[in-house]
């Protein structure tokens, strides 16, 4: 079987990233770069792959079987809908658009073409949330009660030197970083219907928020608490927890996220369990059974890459939809919006 020609825009580091696990796919192939900056010209080359200078360009002269959109966050939604115009399959990276409203537009004409389109919450594909979401769904927790997460770790001065706008409205770890963890908690934990935040910068002082505190509510009825915070000296995070992206120290005694049901709980990405085996046993005075749920750890990139290649050939559905993107950049506006208002913000999907 011939492999999926796949075409990259976008070569910044998330590109260069796909272009890896392109070049490592058994099932996809690179067949182009596509991007205007010179420094393509040398990276296309390495690749051993033709460089183009826009998707119009491409599409005319090099048509592929599907597309990954990792260009800057502002050009989402006009890249996306020329690939809907051409009728090319997509990889679109997160968030969906830069406003809400950008990616209502994209997904209506996402839903009325009947476009391909796979948003590119990686996270999705690590086999770690993969066996989270197994557990929960084989009722191993019994009905869920209580979620408590967190993204708590340390940026250094030169991160915001380097870049002026992190300090500035518009960035921010709600929306530079909450995204990712907004699509973790409804894999495992179902739709967010309404979220409360408060927010502080009385740590670095910048006009955006470094430390928030956010409550969720979900509409099995479960409730949530997540801390967030790009000040705080912690491995409670996904990157230092999860041992998937080497850059990042890791540290395998720490979770990030605890799921709690009635008959027992989940602690991620330890795979720490601690259940009742019956009903009559549930007591704080009597001891859980404590055990480690088996899984393996590999590249969530590498995962996506192989479903994208299936959505591209008609073998399976996104399992992040455009809808999907939508939701969770919904979400992570209405924390901005209520740590603004000191509000509690409805979130029920549309």
């Amino acid at each position: 079987m011939s492999k999926t020609r796949i075409a990259v825009a976008g070569a910044g580091y998330i590109g260069l990233a796909h272009v890896g696990v392109i070049q490592s796919s058994p099932t996809c192939t690179l067949s182009a770069i596509v991007d205007p900056s010179p420094g393509a010209v040398d990276i296309a080359a390495k690749a051993g792959v033709p460089l183009y200078r826009s998707l119009d360009e491409l599409f005319g002269k090099d048509r592929p079987d599907g597309v990954v959109l990792a260009t800057p966050n502002q050009l989402h939604v006009e890249h996306a809908l020329k690939c809907i115009e051409a009728g090319v399959p997509m990889l679109l990276e997160k968030p969906v658009a830069p406003t809400v409203e950008e990616a209502e537009t994209l997904v209506k004409e996402a839903e009325r073409t009947g476009a391909k389109i796979l948003i590119g919450h990686h996270r999705a594909h690590s086999p770690v949330m993969a066996r989270a979401k197994q557990l929960i769904d084989e009722g191993r927790l019994g009905k869920l009660v209580a979620v408590m997460g967190s993204a708590v770790f340390f940026k250094p001065d030169h991160y915001f030197a380097d870049a002026p706008w992190r300090k500035e409205p518009g960035a921010g770890p709600i929306l530079l970083n909450m995204i990712h963890e907004v699509h973790n908690l409804r894999m495992l934990c179902g739709d967010i219907v309404a979220v409360q935040a408060f927010a502080s910068h009385a740590t670095r002082g910048f006009p955006v928020e470094d430390t928030v505190a956010i409550n969720l509510r979900f509409a099995s009825g479960a409730l949530g608490t997540f801390m967030l915070s790009d000040t705080a000296a912690s491995a409670r995070s996904w990157e230092q927890t999860s041992q998937e992206n080497k850059a990042y120290a890791t540290y395998p005694d720490e979770d990030c996220y605890v799921i709690a049901g009635t008959f027992g709980s989940l602690a991620v990405p330890t795979m720490r369990l601690k259940t009742y085996g019956r009903a009559e046993d549930r007591s704080w005075w009597k001891p859980f059974d404590v055990s480690v749920a088996e899984m393996t750890r590999d590249d969530p990139l590498k995962h996506q890459i192989e479903h994208f290649g299936c959505v591209v050939r008609g073998e399976a559905q996104p399992i992040v939809s455009a809808r999907d993107g939508l939701q969770n950049l919904r979400i992570t506006e209405a924390i901005v919006e209520a740590a603004r208002t000191g509000s509690i913000v409805d979130t029920t999907p549309f």
